[in-house]
């Protein structure tokens, strides 16, 4: 977990929430020694479509040796390789200006410049929706669209804890859930759940939005901002996927 604090915030301000955040996330990665000084920072960005799902991934890297570089393999081995996913912690920006001027004594480029060093992208296949669940949106709602968003790492317990609080999980909550929300915003309805997923470190983000307007900020904001707040708790994005 990311060194900035986490306030208990209720999900019904997340959408005052946005904008806040940078664009780009950043990771640190240290060294196998526990709470060893980073010796790197990875910067990522992910492409997406209209309507939210991911089609792809841009990243750099920086060390103090090489300065900065583009690779594909590093964003994917970031999720996939057991050792570089134990030492890969996701952080905010103003951390990883820290690390940085800690090393060049110079201040960490603007998200413009970082993108500059995106030179290796790396494509995520994408697919038509599914249909998960009833093709028609219940009464008084136009669309009902269903979300998945995958995460490598774990959770401890006590950042379970957290999210429930911030999220305003009901005590009991859902039994299928370790943590679960819910948001209305102008009409629309949106309620997710939070789940351990195959047989790995891995979650899944399940988010179920009831639309009575066309929906596209409500919804892109509110997984931009869930998604950064499994970010700040640990978790790393792996896709966004749309099941109907």
């Amino acid at each position: 977990m990311t060194t900035d604090p986490l306030r208990a915030v209720p999900a019904s301000t997340l959408i005052e929430l946005a904008g806040r955040r940078p664009a780009l996330d950043y990771y640190l990665v240290r060294p196998q020694v526990p709470a060893a000084q980073a010796e790197g920072i990875v910067v990522e960005e992910f492409t997406r479509d209209h309507d939210f799902t991911t089609t792809g991934l841009d990243s750099a890297g920086w060390t103090p040796d090489t300065g900065w570089w583009s690779s594909a393999s590093l964003s994917r081995d970031l999720r996939t390789d057991p050792e570089l996913r134990a030492r890969a912690t996701p952080t905010s920006r103003r951390e990883a200006e820290g690390i940085y001027r800690a090393w060049t004594g110079e201040h960490l480029p603007d998200e413009t410049a970082l993108r500059t060093y995106f030179l290796d992208h790396q494509p995520i296949a994408s697919a038509p929706p599914l249909r998960l669940g009833p093709a028609q949106p219940p009464a008084g709602f136009q669309e009902r669209r269903v979300y998945r968003v995958l995460f490598a790492k774990d959770l401890r317990p006590e950042q379970v804890a957290s999210l429930r609080a911030i999220w305003q999980t009901p005590v009991g909550g859902t039994s299928a859930a370790a943590a679960s929300g819910h948001l209305e915003q102008h009409g629309d309805q949106l309620t997710w759940d939070l789940r351990r997923v195959g047989h790995t470190l891995a979650w899944c983000l399940d988010v179920t939005a009831l639309l009575t307007t066309d929906g596209t900020e409500t919804v892109g904001t509110t997984l931009s901002q869930l998604t950064d707040v499994l970010r700040q708790h640990g978790l790393i994005p792996v896709t966004t996927e749309r099941f109907s």
